[in-house]
């Protein structure tokens, strides 16, 4: 939804007519990874603080410093938030902006995937690790060794082998890797490395993790998303191209690469038929909400389909003050998803 709109909402009216209502509103809370743990569905959100900066492209008002755990019994029972689960005072190679996390399990064990910027202002991509889905988390020394960037999504695919997606452009600094190095030579803007709009769009990252979840398999590879003709999505294409926000879920044996558009504020999402693509582009599955920004999760519980999102409402459109929310989705006969309206209640 355009921020100079904001002005203009009666979010009494707003709030009224969404779909549904934010799960926790003692805290704000966004880009939540949603995953269902024993039966049970565990939320790994960011936690959005107002630290007092300036709003700029790069999202340095973003200032989040730590994360909570919400679990839930069931998609209607109350969502209960389990406290502080890792912050970032506690990580040893990260300075600050603990942006979208991750978790996942393995072996009794739960892992927690999450980026930060390093001591020399560099988004780097993290691992914690904890006996419970709740927490507490302790981090390792290090960050993932070749990470950079920001919103690592894991996925587990059906033979046990874990892939992280991640990636986010502007602030989240995926253009200036163009070159496989952090490119520092020019001033820290969100436009400079930026593909011209008629090339091809930058992609997301993948790459295989290791057997104990720790490191990458392998040099992250690109995830390409083709268009209607096989060919890739050019930069230009704001409506459909990656801009950040990655996540995987597999449907009827179709791998499933969702993402936000970011400054155009869709989640779209594009089918392949395995974990590293390509992947050709299929749809929206959420139309803009309240808030500049839009990123999700996407699971299964119980036999049916959830999407986890969040907006700005509860703080009448504060951008960096979001609640997150979760509302059903469902697919058509040719595996399509059915694009959800926020606010149409």
């Amino acid at each position: 939804m355009p921020e100079d709109s904001i002005e203009h909402i009666d979010f009494k009216e707003l709030n009224e007519k969404a779909i549904s209502q934010p799960l926790v509103t003692h805290i704000y809370t966004a880009d939540p990874s949603a995953h269902v743990f024993d039966g049970k569905i565990y939320i790994y959100p960011s936690h959005d603080v107002d630290a007092g900066e300036a709003f700029d492209d790069l999202g340095s008002h973003f200032a989040m410093e730590d994360y909570h755990v919400i679990s839930m019994d069931s998609i209607d029972s109350p969502a209960k938030d389990h406290g502080v689960g890792l912050h970032v005072d506690q990580v040893q190679w990260a300075e600050k902006q603990m942006w979208a996390p991750d978790a996942n399990a393995k072996d009794g064990k739960y892992y927690l995937f999450f980026p930060a910027k390093d001591h020399d202002g560099i988004f780097r991509i993290g691992v914690a690790i904890s006996d419970s889905p709740t927490g507490p988390f302790k981090p390792q020394d290090e960050a993932i060794k070749d990470s950079f960037s920001i919103d690592p999504a894991v996925f587990k695919d059906d033979d046990g082998s874990y892939y992280m997606y991640f990636g986010g452009i502007w602030g989240g600094q995926l253009q200036r890797w163009r070159e496989g190095v952090f490119n520092a030579s020019s001033p820290e803007s969100p436009f400079a490395h930026l593909p011209a709009e008629n090339e091809p769009a930058l992609c997301p990252k993948v790459a295989k993790l290791t057997d104990d979840l720790l490191e990458f398999a392998h040099t992250a590879k690109d995830l390409v998303i083709l268009d209607e003709n096989g060919k890739p999505l050019l930069q230009g294409d704001i409506d459909r191209r990656f801009f950040e926000a990655s996540w995987m879920h597999k449907y009827n044996g179709k791998y499933y690469f969702s993402y936000s558009t970011g400054d155009s504020h869709y989640i779209c999402y594009a089918i392949g038929d395995n974990p590293y693509g390509p992947f050709t582009y299929a749809g929206r599955i959420l139309e803009p909400v309240v808030g500049w920004t839009s990123h999700h999760s996407i699971c299964e519980f119980e036999g049916k389909w959830y999407l986890f999102y969040h907006d700005s409402s509860l703080s009448e459109g504060v951008t960096h003050l979001r609640s997150v929310k979760v509302a059903e989705i469902t697919y058509d006969a040719g595996g399509k998803i059915v694009t959800l309206e926020p606010y149409s209640k």
